[in-house]
């Protein structure tokens, strides 16, 4: 009876609803305090068996103790309570069945699920953009290359919100301090849950997506990687807006985008949204006052602040001051970082043992920040984040150069300052999460130094404790950079599976080996390209070029050194060990790892998970990757 009340919800007929719940009533048990109970079962008692064998249905049914001494069957009063729900309309069928299966399939998008695909359909879904710039001076400068935009103080009363304001709003959600609920977690809100208007304590609030705010990780600063993460953002947007309505998508453009070689990308984009097509997405570009008539329209009702609560202050985008009609630099106006500023002047180990007294006074005379950037990891390490300096703490002096550098595209330095600060990308966990659906392990440590294997989703704080225990030993750079390449990896392997075939476990250290070593075949005899002074999109794009299967016109030794790096072993690889295993009673033994004919093949299958990993483990210990390559072909 629940799942036909169910089903007139969903097929939108109250008169089923109705009928079903008058006959479900009575079949209900209720407790002490008079709450419905759905039993688990009913029976027939022991002494009228045979008299319901004889004339089945004549004998009268008690139902299950559920209910009583607490005792209750969870799945059905769960069952029993989302229908109360669904029937007394307090959620809607949406809410329980987000990518709605109960929608009939003529009138369903493309829904891809693990046994069936519904589909597909075109789906010609229009995103609504708002162009905002941070100061009336950029919104001056782009409106002589044609690109109408607005300033935050143009769309008041309306505020922009970062998505971070948003999380701090949602962390209210479900308080209960009597149920120690503790409210929505510290998470990110992603790009489907910032494309509504939201109505929050009399205020009108639009959001931008995490991949504009300064505060995330500095993946943002390239311009080229913001520019596929929004096309990426509107491409997923498409796909899975599934509400009544338009999304509106704001663009928040900063004058740091225009500045440098990366302006005509910017200015291509910008373009693009007007033309109303990027990146294959149909958009819509207009004001948000315009805008917003059509959009979805959330009210966060849950903030309702009474006389003794204390308001939470929120922090809208303020529009910068600057001269309105001063010229805003770009190209010629900003130069490309000197050889000076991308290699410190100083040797660490000079340093590390002079006093903290001298390090202040090298540290003022200093211009150069690689240079500034290293005396402070040395303040770091020895005196505390804490520390005072000319420019306030150690951590403050080095937030300020991470920032200095970032507008400079000094990627490397960038990359130490993130490292020496404890950096972490807000998306890396769903990115490791990509990885681990797709029957794939991750590992993170340092080539030939002992790394950590994560095989289930993790919280962003422990992946923390990992990336910052394991990848910086033998350069504090790798922690960020092995964020990267996770962050690309998920994004990769999410779009094109294929280029992972054969590869069981994704070590990411030994990702980074592969790139150098790529990096040293490109050079020739030319001083090779430093990874870590690479653009976060150049290194995606490096990547990319190692991860092609195809390797024509290299040298074996080079084709074995890529392989063997990446992990990636032939088709039938391990059905093959298991072969071979059946016919050598004493085992194998592979770079000092044994493996054993028995219990190994009466545990466990040839096709089994399991066995796979147990081969990789015992190549694990190969540190070389040509010759783990030469092993697996052997």
């Amino acid at each position: 009876f629940i799942v036909w009340v169910f089903l007139g919800v969903f097929r939108g007929n109250p008169e089923q609803v109705k009928e079903y719940q008058d006959l479900l009533d009575p079949l209900l048990q209720h407790t002490s305090e008079g709450c419905p109970v759905v039993p688990k079962y009913y029976y027939v008692p022991a002494d009228f068996v045979e008299l319901e064998k004889k004339n089945p249905g004549s004998q009268k049914r008690f139902p299950s103790n559920s209910g009583r001494d607490g005792k209750f069957f969870l799945w059905g009063q769960a069952v029993y309570i989302i229908a109360k729900l669904l029937a007394d309309k307090l959620v809607s069928p949406k809410d329980i069945d987000p990518i709605g299966r109960y929608v009939p399939p003529q009138d369903q998008r493309n829904v891809s699920m693990r046994f069936s695909n519904q589909g597909p359909l075109e789906n010609d879904l229009v995103v609504h953009v708002a162009l905002i710039a941070e100061s009336q001076r950029l919104q001056v400068f782009l409106n002589t290359y044609g690109i109408q935009t607005q300033t935050p103080q143009q769309v008041e009363p309306i505020q922009i919100w970062a998505q971070k304001e948003l999380v701090k709003a949602y962390f209210h959600l479900g308080v209960n301090d009597k149920l120690g609920l503790s409210g929505r977690p510290d998470r990110p809100i992603g790009c489907l849950g910032t494309s509504k208007i939201y109505r929050i304590l009399g205020k009108t609030v639009v959001c931008y997506s995490i991949i504009f705010d300064l505060s995330d990780f500095y993946m943002s600063q390239d311009v080229m990687m913001l520019i596929d993460d929004i096309k990426n953002a509107l491409q997923f947007i498409k796909q899975y807006w599934k509400m009544h309505g338009r999304p509106l998508f704001v663009v928040l453009i900063r004058e740091d985008n225009i500045r440098g070689s990366r302006f005509n990308p910017i200015l291509d984009m910008l373009a693009a949204f007007r033309k109303g097509i990027v990146g294959g997405v149909k958009v819509h570009v207009d004001r948000v006052q315009t805008l917003i008539s059509g959009a979805v329209v959330e009210q966060l009702d849950f903030l309702r602040i009474t006389e003794t609560e204390e308001a939470p202050v929120f922090k809208s985008l303020e529009e910068l001051d600057l001269p309105k009609h001063s010229k805003v630099k770009r190209q010629s106006s900003t130069p490309n970082a000197s050889e000076f500023e991308q290699q410190p002047d100083v040797n660490i180990n000079d340093w590390k043992n002079k006093s903290t007294y001298e390090i202040l006074q090298k540290l003022n005379d200093c211009n150069c920040l690689a240079s500034q950037a290293l005396l402070l990891s040395i303040l770091l390490k020895r005196e505390g984040p804490n520390f005072i300096t000319k420019e306030g703490t150690v951590a403050e002096h080095i937030e300020r150069i991470y920032r200095r550098a970032g507008s400079k595209k000094l990627w490397s330095v960038v990359r130490f300052a993130a490292s020496l600060l404890g950096k972490l990308v807000d998306s890396l966990a769903p990115s490791i999460t990509n990885v681990l659906v797709q029957g794939k392990q991750v590992t993170l440590g340092a080539f030939g130094q002992e790394e950590a294997v994560i095989s289930n989703p993790l919280s962003p704080a422990v992946i923390k404790n990992i990336i910052y225990e394991k990848c910086h030993l033998q350069d504090e750079r790798d922690a960020v950079v092995q964020q990267e390449l996770v962050i690309h990896i998920g994004w990769i392997i999410s779009n094109s599976p294929e280029l992972f075939s054969g590869m069981l476990k994704i070590r990411i250290g030994w990702i980074i080996h592969a790139m150098k070593h790529e990096l040293k075949i490109r050079a020739g005899d030319m001083p090779a390209k430093d990874l870590y002074q690479m653009s976060p999109s150049e290194v995606k794009q490096l990547l990319l070029d190692i991860l092609q299967p195809q390797q024509q016109g290299r040298s074996w030794l080079n084709r074995r050194q890529i392989d063997g790096s990446l992990n990636r072993t032939p088709a039938g690889f391990y059905d093959r060990v298991w072969q071979i295993l059946e016919r050598t009673p004493n085992g194998l033994i592979v770079a000092g790892k044994f493996l054993p004919q028995q219990p190994t093949l009466s545990d466990m299958t040839m096709y089994e998970m399991n066995f796979s990993l147990l081969v990789e483990d015992m190549l694990q210990n190969i540190d070389q990757p040509e010759y783990r390559q030469i092993i697996v072909e052997v």
